[in-house]
Protein backbone atom coordinates (compact mmCIF):
# COMPACT_ATOMS: atom_id res chain seq x y z
CA UNK A 1 0.00 0.00 0.00
CA UNK A 2 1.07 3.72 -1.25
CA UNK A 3 1.49 5.94 2.19
CA UNK A 4 0.44 9.30 1.63
CA UNK A 5 2.55 11.43 3.91
CA UNK A 6 2.65 15.27 4.90
CA UNK A 7 5.66 16.49 5.73
CA UNK A 8 5.39 20.32 7.57
CA UNK A 9 8.89 21.54 7.52
CA UNK A 10 9.53 24.10 10.11
CA UNK A 11 11.84 27.52 9.59
CA UNK A 12 14.98 25.62 10.61
CA UNK A 13 14.60 24.00 7.17
CA UNK A 14 14.90 27.32 5.32
CA UNK A 15 16.89 29.50 8.21
CA UNK A 16 19.36 28.41 10.65
CA UNK A 17 19.00 30.35 13.87
CA UNK A 18 21.90 33.06 14.36
CA UNK A 19 21.95 33.56 10.61
CA UNK A 20 20.94 37.12 9.07
CA UNK A 21 18.35 35.47 6.56
CA UNK A 22 19.74 36.43 3.56
CA UNK A 23 18.28 34.61 0.19
CA UNK A 24 22.07 32.51 0.04
CA UNK A 25 21.98 31.20 3.38
CA UNK A 26 18.56 29.98 2.60
CA UNK A 27 19.57 28.23 -0.15
CA UNK A 28 22.50 26.33 1.68
CA UNK A 29 20.11 25.59 4.05
CA UNK A 30 17.55 24.16 1.76
CA UNK A 31 20.29 22.12 -0.18
CA UNK A 32 21.08 20.51 3.38
CA UNK A 33 17.47 19.44 3.88
CA UNK A 34 16.18 18.55 0.35
CA UNK A 35 17.75 15.17 0.36
CA UNK A 36 15.89 13.75 3.20
CA UNK A 37 13.18 14.49 1.34
CA UNK A 38 14.12 12.73 -1.75
CA UNK A 39 14.88 9.55 0.36
CA UNK A 40 11.58 9.32 1.81
CA UNK A 41 10.22 9.42 -1.75
CA UNK A 42 12.81 7.10 -2.43
CA UNK A 43 10.66 5.16 -0.23
CA UNK A 44 7.59 5.01 -2.18
CA UNK A 45 5.44 7.52 -0.62
CA UNK A 46 3.00 10.36 -1.74
CA UNK A 47 4.83 12.97 -0.69
CA UNK A 48 3.21 16.50 -0.06
CA UNK A 49 5.10 19.55 1.26
CA UNK A 50 4.14 22.56 3.47
CA UNK A 51 6.57 24.89 5.29
CA UNK A 52 6.72 27.55 7.50
CA UNK A 53 7.38 31.69 6.41
CA UNK A 54 7.81 33.51 9.67
CA UNK A 55 11.30 35.19 8.62
CA UNK A 56 10.53 35.47 5.20
CA UNK A 57 6.89 37.73 5.95
CA UNK A 58 8.93 39.73 8.37
CA UNK A 59 11.39 40.60 5.93
CA UNK A 60 8.59 41.16 3.27
CA UNK A 61 6.91 43.74 5.74
CA UNK A 62 10.44 45.38 6.69
CA UNK A 63 11.25 45.99 2.95
CA UNK A 64 7.57 46.89 2.23
CA UNK A 65 7.75 50.03 5.43
CA UNK A 66 11.27 50.75 3.87
CA UNK A 67 10.25 51.35 0.19
CA UNK A 68 6.56 52.83 1.42
CA UNK A 69 7.56 56.66 0.31
CA UNK A 70 7.93 55.24 -3.41
CA UNK A 71 5.92 52.16 -3.47
CA UNK A 72 2.72 51.63 -1.92
CA UNK A 73 2.51 48.65 0.70
CA UNK A 74 0.65 45.64 -0.10
CA UNK A 75 -1.60 44.20 1.98
CA UNK A 76 -0.89 41.21 4.55
CA UNK A 77 -2.82 38.53 2.51
CA UNK A 78 -0.70 39.47 -0.31
CA UNK A 79 2.45 39.49 1.60
CA UNK A 80 1.55 35.99 2.75
CA UNK A 81 1.00 34.97 -0.97
CA UNK A 82 4.60 36.07 -1.90
CA UNK A 83 5.76 34.70 0.57
CA UNK A 84 4.46 31.52 -0.72
CA UNK A 85 5.60 31.81 -3.87
CA UNK A 86 9.30 32.68 -3.13
CA UNK A 87 9.38 30.17 -0.62
CA UNK A 88 7.85 27.61 -3.17
CA UNK A 89 10.45 28.13 -5.94
CA UNK A 90 13.40 27.51 -3.48
CA UNK A 91 12.07 24.67 -2.01
CA UNK A 92 11.32 23.18 -5.93
CA UNK A 93 14.93 24.52 -7.30
CA UNK A 94 16.69 22.04 -4.79
CA UNK A 95 14.59 19.18 -4.30
CA UNK A 96 14.30 18.99 -7.94
CA UNK A 97 18.44 19.31 -8.12
CA UNK A 98 18.20 16.62 -5.31
CA UNK A 99 15.85 14.12 -7.22
CA UNK A 100 18.23 14.36 -10.34
CA UNK A 101 21.40 13.61 -8.47
CA UNK A 102 19.22 10.73 -6.69
CA UNK A 103 17.93 9.75 -10.11
CA UNK A 104 14.88 9.92 -8.97
CA UNK A 105 11.94 9.60 -11.15
CA UNK A 106 9.48 12.68 -9.63
CA UNK A 107 8.77 16.04 -10.62
CA UNK A 108 8.34 18.76 -7.81
CA UNK A 109 5.31 21.81 -8.21
CA UNK A 110 4.40 24.21 -5.90
CA UNK A 111 0.99 25.53 -5.24
CA UNK A 112 -0.48 28.85 -3.22
CA UNK A 113 -3.15 27.73 -0.91
CA UNK A 114 -5.79 29.97 0.81
CA UNK A 115 -7.16 28.74 4.01
CA UNK A 116 -10.72 29.54 5.47
CA UNK A 117 -10.71 30.95 8.74
CA UNK A 118 -14.21 32.77 10.84
CA UNK A 119 -14.65 36.15 11.12
CA UNK A 120 -15.96 35.41 14.20
CA UNK A 121 -12.70 33.81 15.64
CA UNK A 122 -11.97 35.28 19.22
CA UNK A 123 -8.54 35.84 17.76
CA UNK A 124 -9.61 38.82 15.71
CA UNK A 125 -10.93 40.77 19.10
CA UNK A 126 -7.83 39.77 20.97
CA UNK A 127 -4.84 39.53 18.62
CA UNK A 128 -1.99 37.43 19.80
CA UNK A 129 0.75 36.83 16.91
CA UNK A 130 3.66 39.14 16.85
CA UNK A 131 4.87 39.96 13.25
CA UNK A 132 7.54 41.99 12.07
CA UNK A 133 10.43 44.31 13.43
CA UNK A 134 10.61 45.47 16.78
CA UNK A 135 8.76 49.45 17.15
CA UNK A 136 10.21 52.25 19.08
CA UNK A 137 6.91 53.95 21.31
CA UNK A 138 7.05 56.58 19.54
CA UNK A 139 6.52 54.81 16.26
CA UNK A 140 4.24 52.38 18.11
CA UNK A 141 1.42 55.38 18.64
CA UNK A 142 2.49 56.61 14.94
CA UNK A 143 1.28 52.91 13.53
CA UNK A 144 -1.58 52.61 16.26
CA UNK A 145 -3.21 55.79 14.87
CA UNK A 146 -2.47 55.60 11.03
CA UNK A 147 -2.31 51.95 10.39
CA UNK A 148 -5.03 51.16 12.38
CA UNK A 149 -2.33 48.28 14.19
CA UNK A 150 -3.00 46.94 17.23
CA UNK A 151 0.99 46.72 19.00
CA UNK A 152 1.91 44.88 22.21
CA UNK A 153 4.88 45.92 24.37
CA UNK A 154 7.60 43.07 24.74
CA UNK A 155 9.03 43.83 28.15
CA UNK A 156 11.50 41.59 27.74
CA UNK A 157 13.43 42.84 24.80
CA UNK A 158 12.33 46.58 25.46
CA UNK A 159 10.07 47.13 22.03
CA UNK A 160 6.70 47.43 20.42
CA UNK A 161 5.87 44.95 18.10
CA UNK A 162 2.38 44.57 16.14
CA UNK A 163 0.36 41.68 16.06
CA UNK A 164 -2.33 40.23 14.63
CA UNK A 165 -5.12 37.52 14.82
CA UNK A 166 -4.17 33.54 14.43
CA UNK A 167 -7.22 31.88 14.18
CA UNK A 168 -7.85 28.59 13.62
CA UNK A 169 -8.04 27.39 10.23
CA UNK A 170 -11.54 25.52 9.26
CA UNK A 171 -11.00 24.55 5.20
CA UNK A 172 -8.18 24.88 2.41
CA UNK A 173 -9.91 26.07 -0.65
CA UNK A 174 -7.70 23.94 -2.86
CA UNK A 175 -8.63 20.82 -1.29
CA UNK A 176 -10.36 19.52 -3.62
CA UNK A 177 -7.81 19.98 -6.71
CA UNK A 178 -4.94 18.01 -5.12
CA UNK A 179 -7.36 15.95 -3.78
CA UNK A 180 -8.15 14.90 -7.55
CA UNK A 181 -4.47 14.94 -7.84
CA UNK A 182 -3.79 11.85 -5.50
CA UNK A 183 -7.04 10.04 -6.64
CA UNK A 184 -5.44 9.87 -10.38
CA UNK A 185 -2.41 8.44 -9.30
CA UNK A 186 0.20 11.59 -9.90
CA UNK A 187 1.43 11.39 -6.19
CA UNK A 188 3.79 8.93 -7.54
CA UNK A 189 5.28 11.04 -10.18
CA UNK A 190 5.37 14.55 -7.77
CA UNK A 191 5.95 15.87 -4.88
CA UNK A 192 3.69 18.93 -4.44
CA UNK A 193 4.58 22.37 -2.09
CA UNK A 194 1.63 23.83 -0.80
CA UNK A 195 0.06 25.74 2.77
CA UNK A 196 3.19 27.93 3.24
CA UNK A 197 2.69 29.46 6.61
CA UNK A 198 -0.70 27.49 7.55
CA UNK A 199 -1.78 29.23 4.21
CA UNK A 200 -3.53 32.69 3.11
CA UNK A 201 -6.24 33.63 5.63
CA UNK A 202 -9.53 34.31 4.29
CA UNK A 203 -12.81 34.40 5.30
CA UNK A 204 -16.47 34.39 3.42
CA UNK A 205 -18.66 37.58 2.55
CA UNK A 206 -21.64 37.87 0.90
CA UNK A 207 -22.44 35.97 -2.19
CA UNK A 208 -20.03 33.50 -1.50
CA UNK A 209 -17.02 36.14 -1.64
CA UNK A 210 -13.61 35.03 -0.30
CA UNK A 211 -11.79 38.28 0.97
CA UNK A 212 -7.75 38.12 2.51
CA UNK A 213 -7.62 38.92 6.16
CA UNK A 214 -4.48 40.19 8.38
CA UNK A 215 -3.93 37.08 10.08
CA UNK A 216 -1.26 34.68 10.64
CA UNK A 217 -2.19 30.78 10.62
CA UNK A 218 -0.57 28.30 12.86
CA UNK A 219 1.49 26.44 10.16
CA UNK A 220 0.90 23.19 12.06
CA UNK A 221 -2.47 22.94 12.19
CA UNK A 222 -2.89 24.29 8.81
CA UNK A 223 -0.80 21.12 7.79
CA UNK A 224 -3.20 19.29 10.30
CA UNK A 225 -5.94 20.20 7.80
CA UNK A 226 -4.46 19.80 4.78
CA UNK A 227 -3.62 16.54 5.77
CA UNK A 228 -7.31 15.50 6.66
CA UNK A 229 -8.26 16.87 3.62
CA UNK A 230 -6.17 14.81 1.37
CA UNK A 231 -6.72 11.54 3.34
CA UNK A 232 -3.06 11.37 4.33
CA UNK A 233 -2.11 8.20 6.08
CA UNK A 234 1.02 10.43 7.77
CA UNK A 235 1.80 14.16 9.47
CA UNK A 236 5.21 14.63 9.78
CA UNK A 237 5.97 17.42 11.52
CA UNK A 238 9.58 18.33 11.29
CA UNK A 239 11.40 20.47 13.78
CA UNK A 240 14.76 21.61 14.79
CA UNK A 241 14.89 19.09 17.97
CA UNK A 242 14.50 15.45 17.50
CA UNK A 243 10.93 14.70 18.76
CA UNK A 244 8.39 15.51 21.36
CA UNK A 245 9.79 15.77 25.27
CA UNK A 246 8.10 15.93 28.40
CA UNK A 247 9.96 18.29 31.52
CA UNK A 248 12.02 19.95 28.09
CA UNK A 249 14.93 22.04 29.31
CA UNK A 250 14.30 20.57 33.13
CA UNK A 251 16.72 17.44 35.14
CA UNK A 252 13.48 15.36 34.43
CA UNK A 253 13.47 15.71 30.62
CA UNK A 254 12.39 12.48 28.65
CA UNK A 255 12.20 12.16 25.35
CA UNK A 256 9.11 10.37 23.80
CA UNK A 257 9.28 7.53 21.00
CA UNK A 258 6.72 5.47 20.43
CA UNK A 259 3.56 6.78 22.20
CA UNK A 260 -0.30 6.24 22.07
CA UNK A 261 -2.46 8.79 21.35
CA UNK A 262 -4.18 8.87 24.90
CA UNK A 263 -1.03 10.02 26.52
CA UNK A 264 -0.32 12.57 24.24
CA UNK A 265 -3.89 13.93 25.22
CA UNK A 266 -3.34 13.33 28.83
CA UNK A 267 0.02 15.23 28.94
CA UNK A 268 -1.21 17.79 26.44
CA UNK A 269 -4.28 18.38 29.05
CA UNK A 270 -1.77 18.39 31.78
CA UNK A 271 0.12 21.79 30.08
CA UNK A 272 3.24 19.86 29.56
CA UNK A 273 3.93 21.27 25.77
CA UNK A 274 3.90 24.85 25.74
CA UNK A 275 1.90 27.25 23.45
CA UNK A 276 4.95 29.16 22.36
CA UNK A 277 7.14 25.51 21.15
CA UNK A 278 5.47 22.08 21.07
CA UNK A 279 2.06 22.97 21.85
CA UNK A 280 0.34 23.52 18.43
CA UNK A 281 2.46 20.57 17.10
CA UNK A 282 1.05 18.56 19.51
CA UNK A 283 -2.59 20.08 19.16
CA UNK A 284 -1.89 19.78 14.82
CA UNK A 285 -0.90 15.90 15.79
CA UNK A 286 -4.35 15.19 17.80
CA UNK A 287 -6.49 16.52 15.74
CA UNK A 288 -5.27 14.57 13.16
CA UNK A 289 -5.46 11.55 14.62
CA UNK A 290 -8.44 12.02 15.80
CA UNK A 291 -10.19 13.02 12.25
CA UNK A 292 -8.96 9.31 10.82
CA UNK A 293 -5.31 9.67 10.26
CA UNK A 294 -3.04 6.72 10.81
CA UNK A 295 0.52 7.86 12.38
CA UNK A 296 1.79 11.17 13.58
CA UNK A 297 5.22 12.31 13.49
CA UNK A 298 7.76 14.91 15.26
CA UNK A 299 11.61 14.75 14.38
CA UNK A 300 14.34 16.56 13.16
CA UNK A 301 15.42 16.75 9.24
CA UNK A 302 18.45 14.11 9.77
CA UNK A 303 16.37 11.65 11.80
CA UNK A 304 13.49 12.41 9.10
CA UNK A 305 13.58 8.83 7.24
CA UNK A 306 14.35 6.60 9.79
CA UNK A 307 11.42 8.13 11.71
CA UNK A 308 8.84 7.24 9.09
CA UNK A 309 10.24 3.73 9.37
CA UNK A 310 10.00 3.83 13.18
CA UNK A 311 13.22 4.10 14.17
CA UNK A 312 13.07 7.29 15.41
CA UNK A 313 11.74 10.36 16.86
CA UNK A 314 8.34 10.75 18.55
CA UNK A 315 6.08 8.34 16.65
CA UNK A 316 2.04 8.53 17.40
CA UNK A 317 -0.19 5.91 15.82
CA UNK A 318 -4.32 5.44 16.48
CA UNK A 319 -5.71 2.03 16.80
CA UNK A 320 -7.39 2.07 13.48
Amino acid sequence: MTLRTVIALGGNALQRAGTSGTWSEAVRQMRRTAPAIVRVAQSGREILLTHGNGPQVGALLRSSELAAREIPAPPMPAVDAESEGQIGYLIEQEIDSALAVARARRHVAALIARMEVSPRDPEFRSPSKPVGRFYTEIEARRLRKSEGWTMVHDTARGGWRRVVASPKPLRWLEADLVKGFFEFGLGSHWILVTGGGGGIAVVRRARGRFEGVDAVIDKDLGSAVIARAIGADTLAIVTDVPGVATGFGTPSERWLGATTLEELERRSAAGEFPKGTMGPKVEAGIDFLRAGGREFVVTDIPSLDRALRGEAGTRVRSRR
